[in-house]
């Protein structure tokens, strides 16, 4: 009886260590989500100007001192948590800009940064 109660208390111990490392997922998974967005976003820019230099013609123009916008203009769907903002602006084609994404949805903003290459 007593090993058994020497066998619950350490259980206890061990819970009570290991599960504040498990409780705060949600900000691992939420800063692994905007990554991923971001990571998104560079390989559509990059299979973009791929497609635009294959037909010898803008696909999607992404241009200007936001080209990100060219990108997501198109989304039915936006999230108002969700912001991007450019870090600079295109100025020729081929030329790449970074762009950052942002989701201040939780307790903390969570961002990341995404690559852009500008077709024109």
């Amino acid at each position: 009886m007593i090993e058994l109660v020497m066998v619950i208390v350490i259980l206890g111990v061990l819970a009570a260590v290991a599960l504040p490392k498990f409780v705060d997922l949600g900000s691992d998974a939420r800063t692994a989500s905007i990554a991923g967005a971001a990571g998104a976003l560079s390989s559509y820019a990059a299979i973009n100007y791929a497609a635009a230099q294959a037909k010898n013609s803008q696909s999607i123009a992404v241009s200007g001192a936001t080209p990100a916008n060219g990108l997501t203009g198109g989304m039915a769907t936006w999230d108002a948590a969700f912001k991007i903002s450019s870090q600079g602006s295109c100025t020729a084609a081929g030329g790449t800009v970074g762009v950052t994404l942002t989701h201040s949805g939780g307790t903390t903003a969570n961002s990341a940064v995404a690559t852009i290459v500008c077709t024109g």
